[in-house]
């Protein structure tokens, strides 16, 4: 009698990531490669700026208007950034405002170097980084298509997030040590190091020119971009839903005083770790998102899951507790992630792909940066405990009045829904002509 059950090594290697995009694209590598590295980086100067600016006011209201300054250009940005993804040579227009953000990191070291640095100067980074990332995210988000076959996009869209918390993870970290030890400024200095390395490294990348049938970007193409997606409610439901999540149940400003309030200041910084520390967990396990077809039901369980999760460690008055159901919520979050990335990513247009990146990106950025002020104005209103586990419960029921409200999300099936097989007929049919240029 045979045993057809498969070996322990099979079972470990179809959890692990799915590597086949890395292995088939070089263009892929490169682009992953170069944003590993930018990623670090920008966690350098993402803690060094605040610090700097504590260390020159003294003002708990002066580093919190960082957010503040940073929400007008995102916005704008974004959308229009949307629009040039579309319109111009993707590949151009992230090296360009790579560059860019080169630039600010030099412009901080020079002002962290005077005798007297300046604090308006970290204003008017933290405004212009926020526009060129605004800017830039459409482009890399629409590039990733066209540089991964369509059948592995979700193992891309996996190995994509897997680069995100490693840097939340270790970024962070890192950027403490350099901050406490060698100053401001060899943060700042190590920050343009890694811009000019990544510049390097996409300069090799094919070029993507716009698709012949894109728009001009105007008012007008970010109005058509808007209404396609007002038109897809699959697609209209998956960024409901991660407003709905991240606006009820972000609680990261509350953090610190949910930490003093289990009396155990020792644990903030595993705290912040911990959201993103699932997220890797699940990154590092991500070989079975390939196998699954209905990416709407995972996005909604997995937000409503979260939504549970965050209410946990509201409810419990247990630090390790708190910190268990902080790492469960991170990882229910990347699965929503990957999901939704791999709807938009095989069903969305070539020729409308950076616009709706550039709504995708409002919406994974606004919803965390509004969801700190509710969590902030719910714990003073009702305590920091009640702030957390309420906001976990509104999420929890928002996603499934979503769900009930927009049935498309729940039966989108990839192997049957009809923008997912247009999409790959088109692939399929323009890749013979790639192949001969």
């Amino acid at each position: 009698m045979t045993d057809d059950s498969p070996a322990p090594a099979s079972r470990l290697r179809a959890l692990l990531p799915d590597l086949t995009p890395w292995r088939a694209s070089a263009d892929f590598r490169r682009l992953w490669v170069s944003g590993t590295i930018s990623t670090f980086g920008s966690f350098l100067t993402f803690v060094a700026l605040p610090v700097q600016l504590k260390e020159l006011t003294d003002s708990t209201a002066a580093v919190g208007a960082i957010g503040a300054v940073e929400l007008l250009p995102l916005v704008l940005f974004g959308l229009y950034g949307g629009a040039l993804a579309d319109a111009l040579d993707k590949r151009r227009l992230i090296i360009w405002t790579e560059a860019g953000q080169g630039l600010l990191s030099a412009a901080l070291l020079l002002n962290a170097l005077l005798p007297r640095p300046a604090v308006w100067p970290l204003y008017a980074v933290a405004a212009l980084s926020s526009a060129l990332v605004s800017l830039q995210r459409p482009a890399i988000d629409s590039l990733w298509p066209r540089i991964v076959a369509h059948e592995h996009l979700p193992a891309a869209a996996a190995l994509n997030s897997l680069r995100w918390t490693v840097g939340g993870v270790a970024g962070p970290a890192l950027a403490g040590v350099v901050v406490a030890y060698a100053g401001l400024g060899s943060a700042y200095g190590a920050d343009l190091a890694t811009f000019v390395i990544s510049v390097a490294l996409m300069i090799p990348i094919a070029a993507s020119p716009a698709s012949h049938e894109a728009a001009k970007p105007s008012l007008a193409a970010i109005a058509e971009g808007a209404r396609y997606a007002w038109s897809r409610k699959e697609l209209l439901g998956t960024y409901a839903v991660d407003l709905a999540a991240m606006f009820l149940a972000m609680p990261l400003a509350v953090l610190p005083f949910l930490a003093d309030e289990l009396d155990a200041n020792w644990s903030l910084g595993l705290m912040y770790a911990t959201v993103p520390l699932g997220s890797m967990l699940v990154s590092l396990t991500s070989g079975w998102t390939s196998r699954v077809h209905r990416h709407g039901r995972m996005v909604v369980l997995s937000a409503a899951l979260w939504g549970v999760a965050i209410a946990g460690a509201g409810l419990v008055g247990n630090v390790w507790l708190v910190l268990l159901f902080l790492t469960v919520a991170g990882g229910c979050d990347m699965v929503s992630g990957i999901f939704r990335g791999a709807m938009w990513n095989q069903t969305i247009p070539d020729e409308l792909r950076g616009r709706l990146a550039g709504i995708e990106l409002l919406s994974y950025s606004i919803g965390p940066t509004v969801g700190q002020v509710r969590s902030g104005g719910f714990a003073a209103w009702w305590g920091v405990r009640t702030s957390v586990w309420s906001g976990g419960l509104l999420c929890a029921g928002a996603v499934g009045l979503l769900a009930l409200c927009l049935p498309g999300l729940m039966t989108y099936d990839v192997r049957t829904n009809e923008h997912a097989l247009r999409l790959r007929d088109r692939r399929t049919a323009a890749a013979p002509a790639e192949a001969q240029a």
